[in-house]
């Protein structure tokens, strides 16, 4: 006959059943009765994944346990009611953190941002004729002053690339933009700390409505989450307005003291090329 938890605490205050052996009989009655307990309707395989959860809490409970009217068993029972909640709002959380993170697709939604277009297509070909000046000559400062003013959307890939078409080694240029960098980085530092909490920002979003779908609605609990979910909503957007606030290109004067020039050299250069490229855009509608 199958001895009850009260004649296995009666035993085990008495000392005929050491720590350790009362300790795993606990164990083994829980895993066989879920049909005792008050979750015996949870699916087979969750209760065993509670019941494991569980036993580390064993020495606790059994510790706390004091004869002051209710049996061992009923205490027991209690204390796996509460814990069985416990463990539930957990195990909730943790499956919505993961639902959020497997369906999160950030660059496609919230925290993506589409770098400014400057040219066309043809992009050798576009930059060959914002070279050429009114009287036909070369002028590659003008692009070199552009590249660097839009040094945050330049790849390594792209440098090499385009450093040929305005006549210039690759190395030159990437270490022109390297100067760039390092002169804009603190400002960098604050644009990709700021990115950063965007991103956190945005799976907070997308936990507090997932937490909101499996909420009952017109419920203490769900209005506390709608606020929640409220408020995470407009933070993210803050975030965003002030993200797209900051500016990420190289003003004048930086792009003068790493080409070597005065201030109003570039702002001549970068006035001209404004204007042929407004020229060539028209050209290229008509076409």
């Amino acid at each position: 006959m199958q001895q009850t938890l009260n004649d296995l605490f009666s035993q085990y205050s008495q000392g005929a059943v050491g720590r350790t052996d009362f300790e795993s009989a606990v164990y083994r009655h829980l895993v066989h009765n879920q049909k005792k307990t008050c979750i015996y309707h949870w699916k087979s395989d969750e209760y065993e994944d509670f019941v494991s959860w569980f036993y580390p809490r064993l020495k606790t409970v059994i510790d706390s346990y004091q004869d002051t009217g209710s049996t061992f068993d009923a205490y027991l029972a209690k204390y796996i009611l509460i814990s069985s909640r416990e463990y539930h709002i957990k195990t909730i959380t943790n499956s919505v953190t993961e639902y959020s993170a497997w369906n999160a697709r950030v660059p496609e939604m919230y925290t993506h941002e589409e770098p400014p277009v400057y040219l066309h297509k043809d992009t050798e070909k576009t930059i060959e004729g914002l070279i050429i000046d009114k009287k036909g000559r070369k002028n590659s400062r003008r692009i070199l002053a552009l590249i660097l003013k839009c040094y945050y959307y330049v790849s390594e890939d792209f440098a090499e690339k385009i450093a040929p078409v305005i006549g210039m080694k690759s190395r030159d240029l990437l270490k022109l933009l390297k100067k760039m960098r390092k002169l804009r980085q603190d400002r960098d530092d604050k644009i990709y700390e700021m990115k950063e909490r965007l991103y956190r920002q945005f799976y907070r979003c997308m936990i507090h409505e997932r937490k909101l779908i499996l909420l009952k609605e017109n419920t203490a609990a769900y209005n506390r989450q709608v606020l929640r979910t409220k408020r995470a909503r407009k933070l993210q957007e803050s975030i965003k307005i002030r993200i797209s606030k900051m500016k990420k290109e190289a003003s004048n004067s930086q792009i003068a003291k790493v080409i070597g020039v005065s201030k109003g050299t570039v702002d001549a250069s970068l006035s001209r090329l404004k204007a042929k490229w407004a020229v060539m855009s028209n050209k290229a509608d008509l076409n």
